[in-house]
């Protein structure tokens, strides 16, 4: 069975930050209850049948704000409607808690107590309602105008109870900074979950970006090498069958300079492709670190690439190359440590991080596998896998196979 750890462990850190918010709007419900509920029952011990209706109602609206919240949350994240259903119940539950609590106090047994405790339910109450509405509105104004409007209409109500002016001044402002709290933190709870799942997509934008612009790259080095070559093939091709049907000697010499600049063209094209494939160990070292640093993740590099031959340079550093995409796109390391030496006649480079998904293979699949017939060409090996508890390591080792090569310090 997975524990909460490993649970938690497995979400990506946008999941986490959702799991987060929602729960803390659940426990929101039981905040309300033991901050209303509980205390409305120590006033009115005296009278058992008004501290058993004064629970209930804050325990049904309590509920009724976990459920409006979660279905509000599910709104914002874009996974259904607007939950107006849900947010009219809530406001027929706040209301009918307010009416209840009105008349409890108007014709109610009188006493300080009694008044306190109904007092304590009508505003928390209050609050919590507009708290819980301002996470499915998704208006500024519309939130300002439901916390004003709710302050003013519990000041309305405490004149109509009979309380002296400065009480009810006292009561609405009172309910004026609570519910302007609660709708601050719902607002805020929705902004900070928005900008933590834009973040985490940016990341993957960019990602695909560098994608993209590598593609270009090559492009337009084939179209530059290619593109000239081919238009002077195709002229001198026509220009050799205008002189063979003249039945002049010059043709030959025209498909000559054709066939020299085919292989021209072979020879310039393998030089790009060449390029493209090797990569320099060095600049891909320095690379990671410095893209692993921004993201936000503590890397470490140990070793140098001085000295490596260049095939084997050019292998490893695709392995670096793809080791730092699968890092960035997949668990939520923490912690990279990059490494480089040289051990009996091999090279051997390490790839190691934390906050692996318990239920991803680290990056794994054709990333891997395209990494593993790079390394072939060279005489290399691949090994890849979990060594611990959320801990992902790659071991790429190519021989020297008797290059020259200068020692490499770690």
């Amino acid at each position: 069975m997975r524990g909460p750890d490993r649970w938690w462990r497995g979400k990506s850190t946008p999941a986490k930050v959702e799991t987060y918010t929602r729960w803390s709007f659940h426990f929101f419900a039981v905040i309300e209850i033991a901050t209303l509920g509980l205390p409305a029952v120590d006033k009115t011990l005296s009278h058992p049948g008004i501290a058993r209706w004064l629970l209930l109602m804050v325990g049904a609206h309590a509920v009724a704000c976990a459920f409006t919240a979660s279905r509000a949350l599910d709104w914002t994240r874009g996974r259904r409607a607007q939950p107006l259903r849900a947010m009219w119940g809530l406001g027929c539950v706040a209301l009918v808690v307010v009416v209840a609590s009105t008349l409890i106090a108007r014709y109610g047994p009188a006493g300080e107590d009694i008044d306190t405790g109904v007092g304590t339910v009508l505003g928390g109450t209050l609050a919590f309602t507009v708290g819980t509405l301002a996470l499915g509105v998704g208006s500024r104004r519309r939130v300002s105008a439901i916390v004003v409007g709710t302050a003013a209409a519990t000041g309305l109500v405490a004149l109509t109870l009979g309380s002296p002016v400065p009480a009810a001044l006292g009561a609405s402002v009172a309910v004026l900074f609570a519910c302007g709290l609660l709708a601050l933190t719902s607002g805020f709870s929705v902004w900070l979950l928005n900008a933590v799942y834009e973040l985490d997509e940016a990341r993957e934008t960019r990602a695909r970006l560098a994608v993209a612009e590598e593609r270009l790259r090559f492009g337009r080095d084939l179209h530059d090498v290619i593109g000239r070559n081919l238009a002077v093939i195709a002229l001198k091709s026509e220009l050799s069958v205008q002189l063979a049907r003249r039945e002049r000697p010059e043709a030959v010499d025209q498909m000559i300079e054709v066939q020299r600049i085919a292989h021209e063209s072979q020879r310039e094209v393998r030089d790009v492709v060449r390029g493209y494939r090797e990569a320099d160990l060095r600049v891909e070292l320095t690379g990671a670190q410095g893209v692993l640093t921004a993201a936000g993740i503590e890397c470490e590099v140990t070793g140098r690439a001085a000295g490596l031959p260049v095939e084997v340079q050019s292998a490893l550093a695709w392995v670096v190359r793809e080791a730092t995409t699968n890092v960035l796109r997949h668990g939520n390391a923490g912690r990279c440590s990059v490494g480089v030496g040289v051990s009996g006649g091999r090279v051997v480079l390490t790839v190691e991080n934390d906050g692996v998904a318990e239920a991803s293979d680290g990056g794994g699949g054709s990333g891997l596998a395209g990494l593993r017939e790079r390394l072939a060409a060279v005489d290399g090996t691949l090994v890849a896998g979990r060594v611990g508890e959320g801990v992902f390591r790659l071991v790429a080792e190519v021989p020297l196979a008797g290059a020259a090569v200068r020692e490499v310090t770690v």
